[in-house]
């Protein structure tokens, strides 16, 4: 959420990097209205309240004086006063939370240094790591070797449960669960993140606090309570993980706190039919090592640069080509301040494809979620959150599968890995 006082004292400079940066409008007379309604019962309010102070003190005289008839009298105009300033504290209570629900649709601002853009076209890539091997045959996606190794079955999981679900077996899942503790260790041992386990469900706070809701309720999948009352799936860990400091002051010796967690992650993926309908890619359900920095607000964007680098390093580690770019206006997330994708190289597909988003989002979900650390002397101050993913683990399977696969079908097993698969050096056809 953007900080009020800075629509209040610059509203027309941020209306144009609004428009300007994301195709945003935002309805200034609405805002000027609402404001002008504060003020006008702010001042009404301040003017009833210095009234009614005058008129107290002027009862203490007469109850002093002994005049009781004049101290009743004035004791019942204390009355309405009262009443008009609890009438008016109503409508302050309406008009705030019209302010408040107008701010809750605002995207977050970019930083200067993102490029400005329309769609994925307009990205600049930053960093390219890797030669994409050379095959003496054909390469084939994850989705046939899958099916090969009788290891990766998306029928089946469709029977289960629907489309966009899979079912892994075998070596395919050993891999998987391999992969997942590969890059928990990595981020705690070498990278310093302490290690959470969150719940999977969330409540409506922790969304709105992310930035999730109210805008994008239709890509959560919620499960009702009550008539009143939604809990829903987490669509990534960063919602329980950045809310864990929710509504808390921190000491600046806290700063910056770093923590790592392993969940599966689940999406409605509305508005995204037809994409990527075959094999893992893009599915409802999936698991992802989430990576999330509480940061001083002079530190943040050097924060942004390290987790980034921590994300990529899995993929070094892993020898499988990569590259990084900085996402522009256009295809930013509506909480982001500043977005890298990481994009891995798929040989089955030929193309490199998303496997880590991460941001800077500055203060803007702190002021949502009220999390602040105190500077000195009192002083209270916003924190600004990051999170990338550290990876997802789904999308790094596919990658290790595409990336190691052999003539045959048989998958390589990475170095870095064969510890956690017992042994385990080469996944062989079923």
């Amino acid at each position: 959420m953007l900080d009020v006082q800075i629509l209040r004292n610059d509203i027309q400079n941020v209306t144009n990097k609004l428009i300007e940066r994301r195709n945003f409008t935002l309805d200034v007379n609405a805002f000027v209205t609402l404001e002008s309604e504060r003020k006008t019962v702010q001042s009404d309010t301040e003017a009833l309240q210095a009234q009614r102070n005058s008129i107290s003190k002027e009862v203490g005289h007469a109850k002093k004086s002994g005049d009781d008839q004049k101290a009743s009298e004035l004791m019942a105009q204390v009355g309405e006063f009262a009443d008009r300033l609890k009438s008016n504290e109503e409508k302050l209570g309406v008009i705030q939370a019209k302010i408040h629900e107008l701010l809750s649709d605002i995207p977050n601002v970019p930083d200067d240094s993102v490029p400005i853009g329309k769609t994925e076209d307009d990205n600049v890539e930053v960093k390219k790591v890797g030669v994409p091997r050379n095959y003496d045959f054909e390469p084939q996606d994850h989705v046939d070797l899958g099916e090969k190794l009788g290891a990766l079955d998306f029928e089946r999981a469709t029977k289960i449960t629907g489309s966009r679900f899979s079912l892994m077996m075998g070596g395919v899942a050993r891999l998987h669960r391999a992969l997942a503790q590969y890059m928990l260790d990595t981020h705690t041992s070498r990278h310093g993140y302490t290690e959470v386990y969150t719940p999977y469900l969330v409540n409506a706070d922790s969304l709105f606090g992310t930035g999730q809701l109210p805008k994008f309720e239709e890509d959560l999948f919620s499960i009702p309570l009550s008539a009143d009352q939604n809990f829903y799936l987490i669509p990534t860990a960063e919602v329980p993980v950045t809310n864990i400091y929710r509504g808390e002051i921190l000491s600046i010796d806290q700063l910056p706190t770093k923590f790592v967690c392993h969940t599966p992650c689940f999406r409605s993926e509305a508005g995204s039919y037809g994409r990527d309908t075959r094999g893992m890619i893009r599915q409802h359900q999936f698991d992802k090592v989430e990576l999330v920095q509480f940061s001083h607000p002079d530190h943040s964007y050097d924060q942004l640069e390290e987790l980034t680098g921590q994300a990529e390093s899995i993929l070094i580690d892993l020898d499988i080509p990569f590259r990084t770019v900085t996402l522009c206006t256009g295809d930013m997330g509506f909480s982001s301040a500043k977005t890298y994708d990481i994009e891995v190289w798929l040989p089955g597909q030929n193309a490199y494809r998303e496997i880590s988003s991460c941001s800077n989002f500055e203060d803007f979900q702190a002021r949502r979620m009220q999390t602040r650390f105190r500077a000195g002397k009192g002083k209270t101050e916003f924190v600004h959150t990051l999170n990338g993913s550290g990876l997802a683990v789904g999308r790094t399977l596919i990658a290790v599968l595409e990336n190691y696969q052999k003539q045959d079908g048989s998958i390589e097993i990475p170095q870095v890995l064969k510890h956690y698969m017992g042994g385990i050096e080469v996944i062989e056809p079923n």
